[in-house]
């Protein structure tokens, strides 16, 4: 079936009010590629600011806290990200997983809240360097994902992200073989945990995804979109993910 690629920068610790103007460039460009849903997860001190400067164009967060409310000292509710614009979230980001040391667990709570605001979830997956030359990625990451998975919710706005975290900001990135034998386990997995509607929810690839490798990256079969760090900082960088994605939907 046919899903609306999907491309979203993740611009991590980076960004403070100056930048806004390259918001306002990406979003601006973006409108010239209506077949593809791009998005910016900034930090959480830009969101308001870069929704009131790119009305309509969506902005997000790169993580939610799973209570409502709370004695949650520097965390963020839905509730909150909500009220600042925010249209999408990213959950179990792997620099989360490991230096906050989110658990699979945590990671599902928060896919669950997020996808009950109504807020664009992107889960994210990945392996490491040593599970990978073990030869366990695949069951590795299958076994994170089913732990991760929300359950008894609307999935209509969840997406998923693989990210081997070996790729992420190094400048390697996995082959073509490698990214199509994992999403394809991970629609298998999808399948299995929501039936039909496991169809429709789009899989990202991430993991120094640039304007040189997105086209072949995009022409992997169920590679739906990207994720992209770095190269989302700058519209110069971005914009050309975006028409290559464009070029594939």
């Amino acid at each position: 079936m046919a899903r609306t690629k999907l491309v979203v920068g993740n611009w991590k610790m980076y960004g403070v009010g100056s930048d806004i103007a390259e918001i306002e460039a990406i979003a601006a460009s973006a409108k010239k590629f209506p077949q593809v849903e791009t998005g910016l997860c900034v930090p959480a001190t830009l969101i308001e600011r870069a929704v009131r400067a790119v009305p309509g164009f969506p902005i997000g967060a790169q993580d939610v806290h799973f209570a409502e409310k709370g004695a949650h000292t520097g965390c963020v509710a839905t509730a909150m990200l909500v009220d600042a614009g925010a249209t999408m979230a990213i959950v179990g980001h792997s620099e989360r997983r490991d230096a906050q040391r989110e658990t699979d667990d945590e990671v599902r709570q928060k896919a669950s809240a997020a996808l009950d605001a109504g807020l664009l979830t992107i889960l994210c997956v990945g392996e490491s360097l040593t599970v990978r030359e073990a030869g366990d990625a695949v069951p590795n990451v299958e076994r994170q994902l089913d732990s991760s998975l929300p359950r008894g919710i609307d999935v209509s706005k969840l997406a998923l992200a693989y990210e081997p975290i070996w790729a992420i900001g190094t400048g390697r990135t996995a082959t073509a073989a490698d990214i199509g034998e994992m999403h394809s386990a991970l629609r298998r997995r999808l399948r299995a945990a929501y039936g039909d509607a496991g169809d429709e929810i789009r899989i990202l690839y991430g993991g120094s995804v640039k304007p040189m490798n997105a086209a072949e990256i995009f022409s992997v079969k169920d590679v739906d979109g990207a994720l992209v760090g770095g190269a989302s900082l700058k519209a110069a960088d971005f914009v050309p993910i975006i028409e290559a994605a464009a070029l594939k939907a």
